[in-house]
């Protein structure tokens, strides 16, 4: 098997992992991140609905080829919190979606409590 292929199988073992114990509800909606080889997504979820309450992506940014990954992440971040607040939405469960948590991840996160979402 291939590297990339071992590793992708990781990561997804590691998110139903996590999925199994974090859960999004009305009052604490949950945060998904995810992150491919071009771009950078991020939901807010309400689970219990099965509601989409919020949604931001790298996809829309004029100068993504000259950015590095972390730092669209950080933008993201910024946009996704900055769009809770405007839904009165401040307490948030993170799910980092399998990956682990640095460069891209924890840019996104720290940008995420910058503005102003608690997790």
């Amino acid at each position: 098997m291939s590297t990339a292929l071992t590793r992708k199988i990781s990561r997804t073992k590691r998110h139903t992992r996590i999925r199994t114990r974090i859960f999004g509800t009305a009052l604490r909606p949950r945060l998904s991140f995810f992150r491919s080889n071009q771009h950078v997504y991020a939901q807010i979820i309400d689970d219990e609905a099965g509601k989409t309450l919020a949604a931001s992506s790298d996809i829309g940014f004029d100068d993504k080829g000259k950015v590095r990954k972390s730092k669209r992440a950080e933008m993201v971040g910024e946009r996704i919190a900055a769009e809770a607040k405007g839904k009165k939405i401040s307490a948030v469960v993170f799910d980092r979606g399998g990956f682990l948590y640095v460069g891209a991840v924890k840019a996104f996160a720290d940008a995420a409590r910058k503005g102003g979402l608690t997790f």
